[in-house]
């Protein structure tokens, strides 16, 4: 007895029954005639729309026997129990990577097509998975659903959970490979890369000045804004980083972390040391665009430059005197302090 063929006519399949047939065709004809009560979504079989009424319930009838995870579908789980095995069955025709899963590797495909389907309703930013856009969109709600167990801390994300963790841990798992420095966070290695290329991504809109971190940028972009949203508790004065801060904090503590080590000067700033450094190496870096005189930090730039425009925003609380550079009111001030003989 020759056994019915049940062909698919659009890509030459045999099929094992009419029934298997006839929902096959559907894929081909988009036809989704059953109707998912709970949201706009219409599927082309019942069995479809019973696995996606469990997004609505919350069941998950599966159940691994490893870890005891719980998932909807009987092919989620065959691709997590893969996570204990090792087992790496698909095959990136491109870059030959192994991955555990289907849908692992069509995910990892866009990483070559540069396919970024899912998006942001709020910001129109693209993302090339769900979970993706889920994450993202946290940062719009501020919901942050992860607790660190050791110091409470919330996370938007478990990856951010997983670097934070570090920060317990002191583990490093990413090394560069030029100079083996080691990291807690790929994001964290891929940055320190920059200081290798020289390669500076983020670029000021008012100067065209280039950064090589977002936050530099941000920090920047306060010089044009004039924004100094930090303020010293003792002095208060204003300033537009934390890391600035940290170090003017050091001025009223005496703290020197940083140590010159051609002539052994504590200073306490990184940004000092470097300044000072240029003291033993002559080297120039900023120069004027009106006499093109050039000097070894950008703040005695900043003082030279009055002298062109004619600002002097320093005054002397004694004698209204002004000036263009802190410098010059502080020897001034000394004028005020010395004793005259016969006083």
């Amino acid at each position: 007895m020759v056994q019915e063929q049940f062909q698919c006519t659009v890509y030459v399949t045999n099929l094992p029954d009419r029934g298997t047939l006839r929902l096959h065709l559907r894929s081909h004809k988009k036809e989704e005639p059953y109707d998912c009560t709970l949201c706009p979504k219409k599927l082309s079989s019942s069995s479809l729309l019973k696995l996606h009424m469990r997004t609505h319930t919350g069941e998950k009838p599966y159940e691994c026997g490893v870890c005891c995870k719980k998932f909807a579908h009987k092919k989620s789980l065959q691709s997590h129990l893969r996570t204990h095995t090792g087992e790496k069955p698909y095959e990136c025709d491109l870059c030959c990577k192994k991955l555990g899963s289907a849908l692992g590797l069509q995910i990892h495909l866009r990483t070559h097509t540069g396919e970024k389907p899912y998006e942001c309703d709020l910001c129109c930013k693209k993302f090339s998975t769900a979970s993706g856009l889920r994450d993202h969109l946290r940062t719009h709600t501020g919901e942050k659903p992860y607790e660190c167990d050791l110091c409470c801390k919330k996370l938007s994300t478990a990856a951010t959970l997983r670097d934070h963790l570090r920060t317990h841990t002191g583990e490093k798992p990413y090394e560069c490979d030029l100079c083996c420095k080691k990291f807690s966070t790929a994001a964290t290695l891929r940055i320190h890369l920059r200081t290798h290329t020289g390669e500076k991504p983020y670029e000021c809109d008012l100067c065209c000045k280039k950064f090589s971190i977002a936050a530099g940028l941000r920090v920047h972009l306060r010089t044009h804004t004039g924004e100094k949203p930090y303020e010293c508790n003792v002095c208060c004065k204003k300033l537009s980083s934390a890391r600035a801060l940290r170090d003017h904090l050091r001025t009223h503590t005496g703290e020197k972390l940083y140590e010159c080590n051609v002539c052994c000067k504590k200073l306490s700033s990184a940004r000092g040391l470097r300044d000072h450094l240029r003291t033993h190496t002559g080297e120039k870096p900023y120069e004027c665009n009106v006499c093109c005189k050039k000097f070894s930090t950008d703040a005695t730039l900043r003082d030279h430059l009055r002298t062109h425009t004619g600002e002097k925003p320093y005054e002397c609380t004694v004698c209204r005197k002004v000036f263009s550079s802190g410098s010059a009111l502080r020897s001034h001030v000394r004028t005020h302090l010395r004793i005259h003989p016969g006083d």
